[in-house]
């Protein structure tokens, strides 16, 4: 059970920051909103691959470290499993709220100024936000695989 919750969470992780690398390298192909087209179509491929795979890969690695937690003691007591668990719950949220739902609210706009019934001057408005929730959501996701990997004792030391 130890190892498939390990793998579980490692494959998460995996698609977590392939899907935001991705997004990330979408975001720098963006043409202006003068090109309602191409922006509309790299618009909704940046909302597809949050909804598709950002959002399933993170719960892919909750769910196995919640899991991994509560079958593992040796978690149950590793300071450095809580800090994870406490930053995943940030990534979960910050996840929602600055990426995937700008993401898909931004497509939404973009395909109803590409039929006509919004304003392209209403697009693009949050992009740098977008950006930088990008990275910071891509560190917390690194600062987490380094927490797991070098597993900092946490807590007071014994007298």
């Amino acid at each position: 059970m130890r190892k498939t919750m390990k793998f579980l969470h490692t494959l998460g992780t995996v698609g977590m920051l392939g899907a935001l690398a991705a997004m990330l390298i979408l975001h720098t192909l963006l043409p202006p909103t003068q090109e309602l087209a191409g922006y509309v179509t790299v618009r909704v491929a940046i909302s597809r691959i949050a909804e598709w795979l950002l959002l399933p890969s993170l719960g892919m690695v909750l769910v196995s470290g919640l899991l991994a937690m509560a079958v593992g003691k040796y978690f149950q007591n590793a300071g450095w499993a809580w800090a994870k668990l406490a930053m995943g719950v940030v990534m979960f949220e910050g996840t929602l709220l600055a990426v995937q739902g700008p993401a898909q609210r931004e497509a939404r706009l973009a395909e109803s100024a590409g039929a006509g019934e919004a304003s392209v001057s209403d697009l693009a408005l949050s992009l740098s936000s977008e950006w930088y929730s990008i990275w910071v959501i891509a560190l917390l996701a690194t600062l987490n695989i380094v927490l797991g990997i070098w597993r900092p004792k946490f807590g007071r030391k014994a007298r």
